[in-house]
This record gives C-alpha cells, structure tokens and sequence, in this order.
C-alpha cells in the first residue's frame, strides 16, 4: 500500500481590504493653522483707517461750503458709501460699520443741538475718558495695553506674573493716556475757541496717525515681554529662573 505523500492545497489568501483613505501625495506637507490677524488687520488695515477718516474730510469741508445741514449729509453719505466700497471688494466691513455708526451719533448731536462744532464734542470727552482709564489701569497693575494686546494675539497672562514685563505694559499704557490726553487738550481748546475747520484738522491729524506712533511703543513692549518670558521659561536670570539641579540647599536659598 502506497501513502499519498502529497500535503494538502492551502488555503485561499483572504484579500486585502480595500482603503478607502485617499492617498497622501509623496512629500506633502500637513497645512499649518491659519495665522492669527494683527490687531491692525481686525481694524480693516491701513485701508481701513484711511476710510474711516473720510467721513471727517466730509463733514469739514460739507459745512464750509453748505452749512451744518450739508455737512451731516456728506459726512454720511461718505460712510454709507465706504461700507459699500469694502463689501463690494469682500474686505471686512466691521470697521466700516463702527465709523458709519460713530458719524450717525456725532451727527445727531450736532442736528440736536444746531452747532457744527458738536459735530468733535462725542470724541473729544472719549478723548478724556480714554486718558483716564488708561492711567488707572496702571495704577491698579493691569496695564490696560497688556491686558488688550495680550488677548488680541491670544499669548494668555503669563506677563502679568512679571515685574519687568508689566513695567514694559506701563510705559506701553502710558504713552496710549499721553495721545489721548494730547487729544482733549488740544481739541477742547479749539472747540472752546469755535475753530470747527480746526477741530477737523486736528481730529485727523491727532488720529490714526498719532495713535500709530503710540501703538509702536505697544508693539515694543511687547516684543520685550515676549523675550522676557522666554528667557524666564528657559531659565536664564530673573527671578523666576530655576535653581541648579546640583545645587546644594544653601545654594537655593
């Protein structure tokens, strides 16, 4: 009798399953999150300062030629125009919108009360208010320039754990109280002295422009801050550097 030496068939392999993931293009790059915007891009950048002082222009030049009643008209039709301007070219209307708002409230108190110059009166006591604030901000030790800047950009409160992070902030903060101080100065006395064409020039001029200048002075102060607060993290000097893995307990203290 002669044994069957043969083994026998394997088994079918199963399949392999089927991915259904579509495939990873050779050498891609995971995409990185959207960058934050700057605080200058949430105002609807340099466009959007510009924008927002034409409605002034407007006003100014509306009451020299056609009166209080003229002038309110061209202020707003001005607005109204640049927030159409900024939604036709899908660019962020929100600053277009405060401006149109600011100029309707500034425009009903001058319509109120029958002065052009009552036109500034709004922003001029805003003037003083901001000063105020800005000052007491430091004084209480919450630099109102750290508290904004640092929960615009999201890089949380660490900084206010720091003596010399929030010396920075003051000086930040207090130069912001300096603009706006210079502002109510200045624009109540033109207002006091019925220089209307004045108080236009100088709410242009001691705008943006000036309080582009201080802003620097922010960006400074923050850019030293966020070089501070690195160096504490890491370990180097200051006084929330970490002691030495080999120091004795003398040493630590």
């Amino acid at each position: 009798m002669i044994e069957n030496s043969s083994s026998p068939p394997a088994p079918a392999a199963k399949p392999a399953p089927v991915s259904t993931r579509p495939p990873t293009p050779t050498g891609s790059v995971p995409a990185k999150p959207a960058a934050r915007p700057s605080p200058l891009e949430q105002w609807g950048g340099t466009s959007g300062m510009i924008y927002m002082t034409l409605p002034v222009i407007a006003f100014v030049v509306g009451n020299a030629v056609a009166g209080l009643y003229g002038a309110i008209i061209a202020a707003m039709v001005v607005a109204l125009g640049v927030a159409v301007v900024r939604l036709a070219r899908k660019e962020s209307v929100a600053p277009a919108l405060n401006g149109l708002f600011g100029v309707a409230v500034a425009a009903g108190i001058s319509l109120w009360t029958g002065s052009a110059k009552n036109y500034f009166l709004l922003g001029i006591w805003l003037s003083l208010a901001g000063a105020v604030v800005l000052t007491a901000s430091v004084l209480v030790r919450r630099p109102l320039a750290g508290l904004l800047w640092n929960a615009v950009t999201g890089k949380g409160s660490a900084w206010r754990e720091d003596r010399v992070c929030r010396r920075y902030y003051d000086i930040a903060t207090l130069t912001l109280a300096a603009v706006f101080a210079a502002r109510f100065v200045v624009q109540q006395w033109l207002y006091d002295s019925d220089e209307t064409g004045w108080l236009g020039f100088a709410k242009i001029v001691m705008g943006y422009p000036l309080l582009g200048l201080a802003l620097l002075v922010v960006a400074w102060a923050a850019r030293r801050s966020t070089k501070r607060l690195a160096a504490l993290e890491a370990g180097i000097g200051g006084q929330r550097s970490a002691p030495s893995p080999q120091a004795g307990p003398a040493d630590r203290h």
